[in-house]
């Protein structure tokens, strides 16, 4: 297979350059691949990059991984780690569906170049148009991916507070991911829009199964949306839940904890979560993260209530739960944190 791609460099530095994929562009032929470029309009580059001679073709780079859960659902699997220069930033789970007429895509990873290689993922698979890209909640590791997919005519669906968070919150989530994982990485990444937000409750239909989507308040996030293929059965929760990587607290414990309560009434079969699995029995698949929560919630109101300060307190919350993650002490003091503060106005 042929892909379009055209090299783009920073412009401060041309010696750091990535050849980045025009996804609207995927044939078998070399030739086939060149008429389609011609026929399409003009690629500029970007603010703060140079484009480095004009668009070409050339044989497709190499696709994500996926594994294929129930017909047509694919999951890749993120590495359960910390971005860096060696992941480049997959480390988040990113599913596929596919209907009778389209294609969802259910998160996107840290940056354009994961976008690109699942895209190519989905062509190796079918020639259907990738119609939707859903974003289960605002974090990096989930929405710098979906822009190569936009291009490629997909439609961005998010809770209906994303788009302000994402922009309240982009210049820091790029800067950070600069540094992890390398700036040649994130050549071509940029926010994606929310062209519809959710409230309440949706649905997509790919043909042949519909998708309901549902908007939950502050929880893992203030932006945390779950998708429910009704074909499946399958339930992807976004960061709701966690397998094997600690959870990350960026909401509300307490909210958290009732979200998840209400979300084992669904009537799934199994999850999706954001990190670990890829896919879990539900509603067993969430106790680890409910567990977590509750231990979260009960020491940081316990320090609370004796007149600790917060500065000690980190030390010990939920220090039973160490040996049950990985990355527990990159996360948990920051939960800890977040929970204190929140059990201090209890």
């Amino acid at each position: 297979m042929f892909e379009a791609v055209m090299t783009l460099c920073l412009a401060l530095s041309r010696e750091v350059c990535r050849e980045v994929a025009l996804p609207g562009i995927w044939t078998a032929g070399a030739e086939d691949c060149r008429a389609a470029l011609a026929a399409m309009p003009g690629s500029g580059a970007s603010p703060g990059l140079v484009a480095e001679g004009p668009p070409r073709c050339r044989e497709a780079g190499p696709a994500l991984a996926f594994d294929e859960i129930a017909p047509g659902v694919l999951v890749h699997r993120g590495q359960v780690a910390e971005a860096d220069g060696d992941n480049l930033g997959d480390i988040s789970n990113i599913s596929v569906v596919i209907g009778t007429r389209s294609v969802a895509v259910i998160d996107s990873g840290s940056a354009r170049w994961i976008g690109e290689a699942a895209w190519r993922a989905i062509r190796a698979r079918t020639a259907l148009l990738v119609s939707h890209v859903i974003l289960t909640h605002v974090h990096p590791d989930h929405v710098f991916g979906a822009t190569a997919l936009t291009e490629a005519g997909a439609e961005v669906v998010a809770h209906q507070g994303l788009a302000r968070a994402l922009a309240d919150r982009q210049a820091g989530y790029l800067e950070s991911l600069g540094r992890l994982i390398g700036s040649a990485a994130l050549i071509g990444t940029a926010p994606p829009p929310v062209d519809r937000a959710v409230s309440g409750e949706a649905e997509i239909d790919l043909g042949g199964r519909v998708l309901r989507l549902r908007a939950w308040p502050p929880a893992h996030s203030g932006t945390d949306l779950t998708v429910l293929d009704s074909a499946s059965g399958i339930l992807f929760a976004g960061d709701l839940v966690f397998d094997d990587h600690l959870p990350a607290l960026d909401g509300t414990v307490r909210g958290w904890a009732a979200v998840l309560e209400e979300m084992g009434q669904d009537g799934a079969a199994v999850v999706v979560p954001g990190h670990g699995g890829p896919v879990l029995p539900w509603p067993a698949g969430g106790a680890a993260t409910a567990r977590y929560l509750e231990v979260l919630a009960r020491d940081a109101r316990a320090a609370v209530a004796t007149g600790e300060r917060l500065g000690d307190a980190i030390g010990h919350i939920a220090g039973e739960e160490r040996g049950h993650w990985r990355l527990f002490d990159a996360f948990n003091p920051r939960n800890a944190t977040v929970a204190f503060t929140e059990m201090e106005w209890e």
